[in-house]
């Protein structure tokens, strides 16, 4: 078999990188079509494996599947194109939205499952394997070694990781970074992660702040800091359902569904309060329990699930015979971005 994995944001790394390392072992031929960007960012023991940076290439790579995180892949490219998605951000419409772009949906859990079942008898030319989500073996084989001295951290200091997401729906950095300041204690570090898309004018609400107890961190990969953290606040992002993986209590603003992944507040003037019972509470059952609905694999072998049910669907011709639907915008949007804008999709 031959795969190409096609990454067009810095954030797919840490998604791929099982599975790199899982047809390291096997001797597949494999490579990745890479953005600029990515090609800046790539680890150095991925320095070897073929890159491709252009469409012509792609097409003579002629690869059996093409594997992506995110929400487009080049359709000119020939083979199965396969979405295993770039969160667990199951409470955004986006998550469930079909591009047709894609042959093979990787499901993270039941309830994603379910919802593309749904979608699978309506448009019946996809498959939906659930498989679990690629990053979460890289997460739960991340050595958190050291990680507090990399980052300067005192190791007697609680760490509050605040990453919230930057939709203007679901956002609350606006509201809750102004706080921070005034509410971070002594045994403090609160590290904020701000997303590469978070609003300009809302960046600048901290970064003239000057506080020891303050570190604000630029990052395309946060499993480090889930690590290192003893509570993450959040909204509505994916990296919620991230940091429970690795027992981390979370707390979130104004979250859209499924309150019970963590404490959820609706005013500013409870984070504090909810801070202190996270870090007093931990991790819960009820907490738990969400997390199983959304991706219960978490021994380690999702790489392996993603490949069985790729070369069974391969192997026993399993793909409906129904060609996708020819989304022309969509398409249109390809060529463009490749032509004038040097770049990708996501």
């Amino acid at each position: 078999m031959k795969y190409l994995f096609y990454t067009a944001k810095q954030y797919s790394i840490p998604i791929i990188i099982p599975l790199i390392d899982f047809l390291k072992k096997t001797g597949e031929d494999y490579a990745l079509f890479v953005s600029a960007k990515v090609q800046k960012s790539l680890p150095e023991e991925w320095k070897e494996i073929p890159l491709i940076t252009n469409s012509a290439a792609a097409i003579a790579f002629a690869p059996d599947f093409v594997i992506t995180p995110g929400n487009f892949v080049d359709f000119r490219i020939p083979g199965i194109k396969v979405q295993i998605f770039h969160g667990l951000g199951i409470e955004k419409a986006s998550h469930y939205k079909i591009r047709h772009f894609f042959d093979v949906y990787c499901t993270s859990g039941p309830v994603v499952t379910e919802r593309f079942n749904r979608l699978q008898k309506r448009y019946k030319y996809f498959l939906v394997r659930e498989t679990g989500w690629p990053k979460v073996d890289y997460i739960l084989n991340y050595n958190p070694i050291g990680l507090k001295n990399r980052y300067g951290i005192p190791l007697d200091k609680t760490v509050i990781l605040y990453a919230p997401t930057f939709s203007r729906k679901m956002e609350s950095a606006s509201v809750l970074l102004p706080l921070v300041p005034e509410i971070a204690r002594e045994n403090e570090i609160w590290i904020i992660k701000l997303h590469e898309l978070m609003r300009k004018d809302v960046k600048r609400t901290l970064t003239d702040t000057k506080s020891d107890r303050i570190k604000i961190i630029d990052t395309w990969d946060i499993t480090p800091l889930l690590h290192i953290s003893d509570c993450l606040i959040s909204d509505t992002s994916s990296v919620l359902y991230e940091a429970l993986i690795v027992n981390k209590p979370v707390v979130t603003y104004k979250t859209l569904s499924r309150p019970e992944k963590g404490i959820d507040i609706s005013d500013k003037a409870q984070l504090r309060q909810a801070v202190d019972d996270a870090l007093k509470t931990g991790v819960t059952e009820k907490n738990n329990n969400c997390l199983n609905e959304v991706n219960p694999y978490l021994d380690g072998t999702i790489a392996e699930n993603v490949f069985r049910e790729l070369n069974d669907i391969k192997q026993n011709d399993l793909l409906p015979k129904r060609h996708r639907k020819w989304n022309v915008f969509r398409k249109l949007q390809i060529l463009y971005h490749e032509k004038y804008k040097k770049g990708y999709l996501r």
